[in-house]
């Protein structure tokens, strides 16, 4: 997989060096390249925004630096995503669809956001998914795009030392719909006091299975309800 990163603050992208995603990078599972909006200005002050039409406060960003950088970019088989809290949420589905893909192309905005005919019009070129991470506003799209891109990363084969580790995830698809993943514990058994759940030491793998299940199921029912259907 591919990814493209574009920002006017690059230094913001350094973490994805860093944990799974740098060592997926250093076996060349991935490759991600990030590259500064403001290096497709022309003027002396390298601007990249300006005001909005129809007034208002805070500042958009200029619609020709976005073409210029993203001409050389977008491909018919990319997928560009922006994102922007007035997206349609981030979820793990929508992070395993992405993990199929071979080019991703992260467009962080800033201020106001992006003027808007920069979506519409690479819309008629490729895919654009407008993504959010949460219902709340950030300074710029970067720390999303760091969250996205971790996300999808560890569920591409081979960047996770034990694939099983992804399909045990909370919100991972099972047969029992997306639960969210249950306690967990490790030695020693115990710990100022907490017992660590004699079922986990007792060598059943059934019942631990069960218990495991029993877990998730009632975290999911206290915590995402909606993710239960009650």
């Amino acid at each position: 997989m591919k990814i493209d990163v574009v920002s006017i603050f690059p230094q913001y992208l350094a973490p994805l060096q860093l944990s799974l995603v740098g060592k997926a990078i250093e076996s060349n599972l991935i490759s991600v390249n990030v590259h500064d909006l403001r290096d497709a200005t022309s003027d002396p002050h390298r601007t990249v925004d300006d005001t909005p039409y129809g007034g208002g406060p805070g500042m958009v960003m200029l619609a020709e630096p976005w073409g210029k950088v993203l001409d050389e970019l977008v491909t018919a088989e990319s997928v560009l995503v922006i994102p922007t809290p007035s997206g349609i949420p981030f979820t793990q589905e929508i992070a395993e669809s992405l993990a199929q893909r071979p080019l991703l192309i992260f467009g962080c905005g800033r201020y106001e956001g992006i003027d808007a005919r920069v979506v519409e019009h690479y819309e008629t070129k490729t895919t654009v998914l407008e993504l959010s991470i949460g219902d709340y506003v950030l300074a710029g799209g970067e720390v999303a795009a760091l969250v996205m891109i971790e996300a999808i990363a560890r569920l591409i084969p081979g960047v996770l030392g034990n694939s099983q580790s992804a399909a045990d995830d909370s919100f991972a698809p099972s047969a029992y719909g997306r639960l969210l993943e249950g306690p967990v514990f490790t030695k020693p058994s115990q710990w100022r006091g907490i017992e660590v759940p004699s079922v986990l030491l007792s060598g059943n793998h059934a019942e631990i299975a069960a218990w495991r299940l029993a877990q998730a199921r009632q975290r999911t029912a206290e915590r995402r309800p909606d993710l239960t259907g009650e």
